[in-house]
């Protein structure tokens, strides 16, 4: 208690400090919207995923949605910055990729969909057309956590904002946690309040949609995760932890919502939690080793999220070597009130726009008329 109403005090002395970083980023998004700094779209749909926020809003399984809807049809790509990566400049990923060479995020859509590009660069207006000289026949971009990067005009903007922080109870940045002002929501199409109780009621939908106060002409989501089996990650095995000692290793922005459903499968659990984004070093893995072997019952697994597992990758050998099977639990988001074929739709609506579908009827008349001509 005391110390959370010393971090409450201590926090106002910030507020200068968000003054003016609020003034910079207010500056700058005037500049692009009266034209003072150049912004560029491209004749190729990019639908950009992002948050007014600092993290932990959900955006990679919301950008696997997408690739989920639209890899069948459309040549698919995703560019990211490749937050902490230890490489610079443009990189497009390949069988011989790491975590460490483009990134967690990048890293783990490749390897869950090896056929889709994905690609990572600082200067994301600039590797777009890298991007497409290497693979001219890409059709859709999907811009991972692009929502302030401006200098690219994406032809669909969504923004998501966690439904337990949402982004108008948010302050800015060091007071808050959003990057600009939450009037930045002006410039999202579709607005997708994430991480819902997935029982949540009509009333609570519209007590949220009030609070966002979305403009006429956007579109509001409501979505929740769904956890799916567990599987181990060298083999894809699928792992039963149910009842299990469980040891939870964790380097995400909020550990709750993964807690809260390993407490569903068993109450023996120990939390290994780190920094968002945190490169495990050779110590962090002998401290999940010692730990590991510290758990009392035979049924035990080492349990990590997508994300960290592709940084857990690059100590493979010291795995293998504990004999500790990394156990990965994957998540997927569904959107409530029967929303997902509307959310579905406007997609694909969106994306007929850039490639209409080819009208069979005047295909066909085309060609009774040509075989008519043919034959008189």
């Amino acid at each position: 208690m005391i110390q959370r109403f010393l971090f409450s005090i201590l926090r106002y002395f910030t507020l200068p400090f968000a003054l003016l970083y609020g003034i910079i980023i207010f500056l700058r998004n005037k500049f692009y919207d009266w034209g003072l700094s150049s912004s560029l779209r491209f004749t190729l749909p990019m639908i950009s995923l992002g948050n007014l926020s600092v993290g932990g809003t959900g955006k990679s399984p919301h950008t696997e949605y997408l690739i989920d809807l639209l890899k069948s049809t459309y040549k698919l790509a995703t560019l990211s910055r490749g937050y902490k990566r230890a490489t610079q400049g443009f990189k497009l990923a390949n069988e011989q990729s790491t975590a460490l060479e483009i990134g967690d995020e990048p890293m783990q859509f490749k390897l869950k969909y090896p056929e889709v590009e994905v690609c990572v660069a600082e200067d994301r207006i600039m590797a777009v057309p890298s991007l497409l000289q290497r693979k001219p026949d890409l059709e859709v971009i999907l811009l991972d956590d692009a929502f302030q990067h401006r200098s690219i005009q994406p032809s669909l903007n969504i923004l998501i904002t966690d439904a337990n922080h949402l982004y108008t109870k948010d302050y800015i940045l060091p007071f808050g946690r959003l990057r600009e002002f939450r009037n930045g929501a002006i410039r999202a199409d579709i607005i997708i309040v994430s991480k819902c109780d997935e029982n949540l009621s009509l009333t609570e939908k519209e007590n949220i949609t009030k609070q966002i106060n979305p403009l006429p002409n956007q579109h509001i989501f409501f979505s929740t995760i769904q956890y799916q089996s567990c599987y181990e990650l060298l083999t894809n095995e699928t792992i039963d932890i149910r009842n299990a000692h469980v040891l939870i290793v964790s380097g995400i922005a909020n550990n709750d919502s993964l807690l809260a459903y390993i407490r569903t499968q068993t109450k023996n659990l120990h939390l290994l939690g780190y920094r968002d984004h945190h490169y495990f070093t050779k110590d962090d893995v002998e401290e999940m080793v010692e730990a590991y072997n510290n758990l009392q019952n035979t049924k035990k697994y080492l349990v990590t999220t997508q994300k960290d597992a592709t940084r857990l990758l690059l100590h493979k050998e010291l795995f293998v070597q504990a004999n500790i099977k990394i156990v990965v639990l994957p998540i997927k988001i569904s959107f409530l009130f029967h929303q997902g074929e509307q959310f579905d739709s406007l997609i694909l609506q969106h994306l007929l726009t850039y490639y209409p579908p080819v009208i069979y009827e005047e295909v066909l008349n085309n060609q009774q008329e040509e075989y008519g001509t043919q034959e008189s």
